[in-house]
């Protein structure tokens, strides 16, 4: 199918991205005013997660702190990412903008913990140096999880458990699969937070555009009890795609500053965990990814979703990292290295005929740059068929090239 074509149409999401953020982030910081007190040394976690708007939000932080007396400093909260080294997730911080010299305060990056006494029948670790701090202050994404469904997914409260637990704090979780990520989260965080050393958190909720829809600031004891209802909200505003039954999706790219698990699950309908059903929609019979991105430092965490990838990727892929990002979520079938097709052409090729061969022209095709990004897709004419006169949706170029002469795709 090297002279395949497909239709570029615009998907309509609703446009609600914050106008101005660092307003927001100020006026927002204003509840937290008389709670900082001068001298204090403040902690303020970051973790591995792509967040729009993350820089500008942190260095509002750090702004603040300092305004109200506070010495901040940032420490990595990203659990085994970053290959589980102190230089790994400040190199990962560093990706994202977040260093001394661009802020002015340290970025104190280690793996030392000390385990907090709950009484629980699990451990609990907290980074040793947010712990000796006055206050941490947590800043995360609040977005569906990509291995489970529960009352708290991604955000602060897994933040404060798994983030902050760093490798330790991670595998004590991940050590009892969807139990530890359900059940032992929440019990281990309010063991955490019953130590008043969280004293508030910045949510961040993204819109389908990928952009911030919403900041909320909340005082540490606010957290668990209000996060729930940021969670909703992030929920029905994710992006999906326009059909549910596609043959073959063509991802271009894949990494951890997309999805955690770089690729979002709940985007493509693919989890991979055992004893977990998998979600109903939508049905997609072959999934190719192309290439990962260069803020993923190699880290192909689950490359197992996908069916065909490129030679192009998998020689970029540091298995070191990647594994013991694995190894320590125990999720093993999405360390799996699918087909490796030598180009694009012949990943798409085998993508179709593990299909069971639908017939020519009737193939339902979807090509998205990556699976936060769907406001903008290609598709072929059994699915442009079906999307046509929907008032979402906008028809933006008809019958274009897929291929340069290279048998490689061309740029999205």
């Amino acid at each position: 199918m090297n002279a395949l074509t497909l239709t570029k149409i615009k998907n309509h999401f609703p446009d609600n991205s914050l106008k101005d953020v660092t307003v927001s982030i100020q006026n927002e910081l204003q509840q937290l005013k008389g709670t900082i007190k001068t001298g204090s040394q403040i902690a303020i976690a970051v973790g591995s997660r792509g967040i729009d708007n993350l820089f500008p939000v942190v260095r509002e932080v750090v702004i603040f702190i300092q305004q109200q007396g506070g010495n901040p400093f940032i420490v990595p909260a990203m659990g085994s990412h970053g290959g589980a080294t102190a230089e790994g997730q400040a190199e990962v911080l560093a990706s994202y903008g977040i260093t001394e010299n661009a802020l002015g305060v340290p970025v104190v990056s280690s793996m030392e913990t000390v385990e907090i006494s709950g009484g629980l029948n699990h451990r609990i670790f907290m980074d040793k140096n947010a712990f000796h701090a006055d206050g941490i202050i947590l800043i995360n994404k609040i977005k569906p999880h990509t291995d489970f469904h529960a009352t708290y997914e991604s955000g602060l409260v897994k933040m404060a458990v798994i983030g902050l637990g760093k490798e330790r704090g991670a595998e004590a979780i991940h050590h009892h699969g969807v139990y530890g990520l359900t059940q032992l989260i929440p019990e281990s965080a309010k063991v955490i937070f019953s130590t008043n050393k969280i004293a508030a958190g910045v949510a961040l909720i993204e819109n389908a555009f990928d952009k911030t829809m919403m900041v909320k600031v909340l005082h540490g004891h606010e957290i668990m009890n209000q996060e729930p209802a940021l969670l909703a909200i992030a929920k029905a505003n994710r992006p999906v795609f326009p059909v549910d039954q596609i043959d073959v999706l063509i991802i271009d790219r894949m990494g951890k500053n997309i999805s955690g698990v770089g690729i979002d699950t709940n985007i493509i309908g693919r989890l991979k965990i055992y004893g977990q059903p998998e979600p109903v929609r939508p049905a997609i019979k072959s999934i190719i990814v192309t290439d990962i991105t260069e803020e993923s430092h190699g880290n192909a965490t689950g490359i197992g979703l996908a069916d065909i990838i490129t030679r192009r990727l998998f020689d970029k892929i540091d298995f070191e990292i990647t594994y013991k990002n694995i190894s320590t979520s125990s999720f093993l079938e999405r360390g799996k290295i699918p087909f490796i097709a030598e180009n694009d052409v012949e990943a798409l090729n085998l993508g179709v005929r593990n299909c069971g061969s639908p017939v020519p022209g009737k193939e339902r095709i979807i090509r998205v740059k990556d699976t936060l990004h769907l406001g903008e897709l290609y598709v072929s004419d059994a699915i442009l068929n079906e999307l046509e006169k929907k008032k979402e949706i906008e028809i933006m170029e008809r019958k274009v090239p897929m291929f340069d002469d290279q048998y490689g795709f061309r740029p999205f």
